[in-house]
């Protein structure tokens, strides 16, 4: 089967609609897949459940899918990052499921693996573990989390083949290789796409049995979230005696 689509609006042909639930993956802005995530923009899909780690920032990333209105639900570790986020949300125009970090990425694991919950000390006692099971095993308390799967994950490789097989760059290893085992359709941007045989296979951090289309990636622009710097010495000593 040919993997390799054109381009971004090729690799998601078919796979898009209305209500759907769609992983992204990344962690920030690292490892987000953006032309997958502009191609579902131009799309126009409504009312999407949307579980990533963060929603991006203002018009970046996912946060392009809020400016217009697409997202209905947020399935989150993080959100400090868009404003955006917290209007919509406090305005009650979207709906949060907020997790732990640690939690939300077991999750998305199990999801994958075919585990339908686990137990974990995370959120005991919080506003974390309300409307959820809360079993005592030897002598302590753990609330119960569901796995989570979606209709399609999107994720981005700094590396991959023809046939799947991707190799995942510093910290877009956090919820990228998790994702790509947990939709029932994985589509993966691809930095470096190479022919099969030039990754050794122990370098693989995701098979490709689990990624049904790939599309190269277009290029991308370096940016930084939040850029905090000192001031300049002479700035520093303005009007102070040295």
């Amino acid at each position: 089967m040919r993997k390799v689509c054109s381009d971004a609006a090729a690799a998601l042909e078919g796979l898009l609609f209305d209500g759907m639930t769609i992983m992204s993956g990344g962690f920030g802005l690292c490892g987000i897949p953006e032309d997958l995530i502009d191609a579902i923009a131009a799309s126009g899909v409504r009312d999407l459940t949307v579980i990533s780690n963060n929603c991006g920032v203002d018009g970046i990333g996912l946060g392009r899918l809020l400016e217009r209105g697409q997202i209905r639900k947020m399935v989150s570790s993080y959100v400090g990052e868009n404003k955006l986020f917290a209007q919509q949300y406090l305005s009650g125009a979207l709906e949060l499921e907020f997790n732990p970090q640690g939690t939300l990425a077991e999750r998305i694991r199990a999801g994958g693996a075919g585990i339908p919950a686990f137990f974990t000390k995370t959120g005991v006692g919080t506003l974390v573990a309300e409307g959820k099971e809360v079993r005592e095993f030897d002598g302590a308390l753990y609330v119960m989390e569901r796995g989570l799967t979606a209709d399609l994950s999107i994720v981005k490789a700094y590396r991959g083949d023809t046939e799947g097989n991707l190799v995942f760059r510093k910290t877009a290893r956090n919820f990228n290789p998790m994702m790509a085992t947990a939709g029932k359709v994985t589509v993966a941007e691809v930095e470096h796409l190479v022919a099969p045989g030039a990754i050794d296979p122990d370098a693989v951090h995701t098979p490709g049995i689990f990624v049904q289309r790939v599309v190269a990636a277009s290029g991308y622009d370096k940016r930084i979230e939040q850029r905090t710097v000192r001031k300049r010495p002479a700035e520093a000593f303005a009007g102070e005696e040295v």
